[in-house]
């Protein structure tokens, strides 16, 4: 079997989970940013991973999923998100990178919170959109991921491999 974990991260958040996702892979398997990945075809399995963006995936995101999730390839998403996981919007944001990869045969989705940026939470605090605002005044993400989020993703990968197997 071979195994791609391929992800796209600016701040680290989605690649921390990347690596602990690589990490409990016992088969032949490769890490890299999604930007270096022309193709998931050579592939038994890809890890496809990215952070919300504006609730969820942002255009480039949502054109990547949807040239490399095709033909029934395996895969399994890892989302990262400033939220915590059991905020009411999470699962639509979720849906929508889902929706993205309606191409490929989806073996598994992992959601967690990752630390929101300063820059996006600056700009929440004072954007004109009230939602944003209160968003950006509740933020709670410090130090996110943080180790039991690690470890809900390296069991996510384990019980993703044992399904594909």
């Amino acid at each position: 079997m071979k195994v791609l974990v391929a992800y796209m991260s600016s701040t680290g958040n989605t690649k921390k989970i990347a690596e602990a996702i690589y990490g409990e892979i016992a088969a032949e398997k490769e890490i890299k940013p999604v930007s270096e990945v022309q193709d998931i075809g050579t592939y038994d399995l890809s890890f496809l991973g990215f952070p919300t963006h504006g609730y969820g995936p942002d255009k480039k995101t949502k054109a990547l999923l949807e040239r490399l999730c095709r033909d029934g390839r395996k895969v399994a998403l890892f989302v990262t998100h400033a939220a915590p996981e059991d905020e009411p919007e999470v699962p639509e944001w979720v849906v929508k990178f889902k929706q993205a990869a309606a191409g490929a045969e989806l073996v598994g989705v992992f959601d967690c919170q990752g630390q929101l940026a300063k820059g996006p939470k600056f700009f929440m605090k004072i954007s004109p959109n009230k939602k944003l605002r209160s968003d950006a005044k509740k933020d709670n993400s410090k130090g996110q991921p943080d180790e039991a989020r690690l470890e809900r993703a390296r069991a996510f990968a384990r019980d993703t491999l044992k399904r594909v197997v």
